[in-house]
């Protein structure tokens, strides 16, 4: 097998193609011949030791992956060699084989490639658990999106859209609020990569304007720093402001905020939400094929790359040039 290894701390130019032996799935593992592997941010924080979760090394990054499954290991029942499935590891996915526990995979649905299905579980799973399970968003309601161009955001967007949400898009520029809008956003607000004070009350201020005096009921703030608390102080009385990503930074917020608005702070956390409540999960992934079927939901792939360029699309997503998603393509 071949695969993409972390072998010190690094960039995405630390990544070494390297040869090794065949994987032999162990007790309740499969070995997937893997065929395509989303790229996500998270992937690039956990060769640099800054992710929650921190591999012993030399590891593969890569979290989810889509395959055919080549060899069962002892006790596995359920999947068949041959079988087309979907699977959240965490990390090893930039790798042309994988073992994974059989609890970890998922069949995939017959009109599904391999591209969407990899590019499908973390974001679509990560906003789907962010808006139904953390905010309970219902039809009608004000959805606010920081960073909607990247792949949760764009996620975000699909299923706030097919919640019945009036959705708002924010990024970066013109052209990724354009790409929001053929996504299906009703509106998009551009804001600027220097948000210093005086950028902060000139934003919160478009966002009140924006949203109306009813304010936000409920933000999606995959950006963090300097960006979160302008948006808290457009939120609408019991508001639910989701904390799903910090790219920007870790923000310090007032929380005498939360008080004058009566309005919460949410922590989403979909990967812990998964083990924690697995059958939850399992649902919401059946709400996911169902919805992909419908065709309210497809990952807008921006960019694919072969395995031996992992780097170059690491480099991608650190650089938030992304709209949509990033796949590897792996022969």
């Amino acid at each position: 097998m071949k695969a993409m290894l972390s072998t010190a701390v690094g960039g995405p130019d630390s990544l070494e193609l390297t040869e090794m032996a065949d994987p032999k799935p162990a007790k309740g593992e499969v070995r997937i011949a893997v065929k395509a592997a989303g790229v996500n941010f998270p992937d690039t924080l956990i060769i640099q030791d800054m992710y929650q979760m921190k591999p012993e090394r030399p590891f593969a990054p890569g979290g989810e992956v889509s395959g055919v499954v080549e060899e069962l290991g002892e006790g596995v029942t359920g999947f068949a060699v041959g079988d087309k499935v979907i699977a959240m590891t965490g990390f090893g996915g930039f790798a042309t084989q994988l073992c994974a526990p059989a609890a970890a995979c998922l069949k995939m649905p017959d009109d599904m490639p391999f591209e969407d299905a990899a590019c499908l579980v973390l974001t679509y799973g990560t906003s789907h658990h962010a808006l139904k399970d953390r905010a309970n968003i219902q039809p009608g309601e004000t959805l606010f999106i920081l960073g909607a161009a990247g792949g949760v955001g764009v996620a975000a967007i699909e299923l706030g859209k097919a919640a019945g949400a009036r959705v708002i898009a924010a990024v970066s520029s013109e052209e990724k609020a354009q790409f929001c809008r053929d996504v299906g956003a009703d509106e998009t607000l551009i804001y600027t990569r220097d948000m210093d004070k005086d950028a902060q009350r000139a934003f919160s201020k478009e966002i009140k304007d924006l949203v109306g005096p009813k304010g936000i009921d409920v933000a999606y703030d995959a950006v963090g720093g300097n960006y979160a608390e302008p948006v808290i102080r457009a939120m609408g009385w019991a508001g639910r402001f989701l904390v799903v990503g910090f790219p920007a930074g870790i923000p310090k917020i007032p929380l005498n905020l939360t008080l004058l608005k009566s309005c919460q702070i949410v922590g989403v956390f979909w990967g812990a939400s998964t083990r924690q409540d697995p059958k939850g999960h399992m649902e919401n992934m059946q709400d996911l094929f169902t919805l992909y079927s419908a065709g309210k939901i497809k990952p807008r792939i921006d960019a694919a790359f072969p395995l031996q360029e992992a780097g170059k699309a690491l480099e991608y997503i650190q650089d938030r040039k992304v709209q949509g998603k990033v796949v590897l393509k792996i022969e």
